[in-house]
């Protein structure tokens, strides 16, 4: 059984197609992100997931139950980290842990005892009678994880778990996230549109633009299929370009070519790719301006198949529109 398993699933808003027929498996006990960028359908199919929303089309099962026709069992095995920080600022942390034990129905006998241990889990335990107003934006969200574990789930879901955290604290949540793996040996499910945290955390990632998923591997194998060695470079003079870049991908090894602005990147599985490339240019007469030699990133993979950076805002769709519209759903 997997701990997550969709098949063509589908969700509109009126004419935004915000989720467009994806179909995906996840493996039990692996970290699974989804990477894009904000309205690429992260959040929406998450939504889905935790039967927030209905899908428009398709079927999701979330630890074997189906998210529409069973979703209290699906709610019961669950834990959903939204990306807002939800702690009630004037309680401590103990006491918005208690309200979270009540409301995901753990059992009175066994409350204290599981709020001790997520405390432990997340280093709170000194600060726990403290009110969340005295919290960094770090702390709150390590309380606001310990909330989503209490239920004990088989799959935890963590919707942009540290976005608008600083680099430092970012790196701390991505330790808290994989201590909570290893110790209670959960299904995780990410979103993100940081490409280093799906790289740190993420066993395989799907990487979705536009309602629609472009590839799903592992970080290393997505990376790999780019070659081991990539070359980004500027040249002077661009009425060749069309030209150099076929030229180019006749080369022996050459695994792909993107371009951005003034600026070519080849992919190749030869590090000889570079000297090819000058004798190349020194053939056909064209100077090159700047070179860099490295291997590929997730970056490079998520241009490759999208055939753009990754963005901070895509076209018509806003987020906190659409979180509005899922509260008042929800009333």
């Amino acid at each position: 059984m997997y701990a997550i398993e969709t098949n063509s699933l589908t969700k509109e808003f009126g004419k935004v197609m915000a989720v467009n027929n994806i179909s995906f498996k996840v493996d039990t006990g692996e970290i699974f992100g989804f990477l894009g960028p904000n309205g690429a359908g992260k959040s929406t199919t998450m939504m889905i997931l935790t039967t927030l929303l209905k899908p428009t089309l398709g079927k999701a099962s979330v630890a074997g139950f189906d998210v529409v026709t069973q979703a209290t069992k699906v709610r019961q095995n669950i834990g959903y980290v939204q990306q807002e920080i939800s702690v009630d600022e004037f309680l401590s942390g103990r006491e918005n842990l208690l309200i979270q034990a009540r409301l995901n129905h753990v059992p009175k006998d066994q409350a204290e005892k599981r709020i001790d241990e997520v405390l432990d889990l997340v280093e709170l335990t000194d600060r726990q009678k403290d009110a969340a107003l005295t919290y960094s934006g770090g702390m709150r969200k390590r309380l606001d994880i310990a909330g989503g574990l209490l239920n004990r789930p088989k799959v935890l879901f963590l919707d942009e778990p540290t976005v608008g955290l600083d680099i430092q604290t970012r790196r701390k949540i991505w330790e808290y996230i994989k201590k909570i793996h290893e110790e209670f040996e959960m299904s995780i499910f990410l979103s993100t549109h940081y490409m280093e945290e799906a790289d740190q955390l993420c066993d395989r990632i799907a990487i979705i633009d536009y309602g629609k998923i472009q590839a799903n591997d592992t970080p290393k194998s997505m990376k790999a299929a780019l070659g081991n060695y990539s070359v980004t470079f500027t040249f002077n003079d661009l009425s060749k370009k069309s030209n150099f870049l076929e030229k180019i991908k006749e080369i022996e090894h050459v695994k792909d070519i993107t371009t951005k602005d003034e600026k070519v990147t080849v992919f190749s599985s030869k590090e000889t790719i570079m000297s090819s490339i000058f004798n190349l240019s020194s053939g056909l007469g064209i100077e090159i301006n700047s070179i860099t030699f490295t291997q590929p990133t997730l970056d490079d993979v998520f241009i490759a198949y999208t055939g753009h950076d990754l963005r901070d805002n895509v076209g018509t769709y806003d987020r906190r529109k659409e979180h509005i519209k899922m509260k008042r759903i929800r009333a």
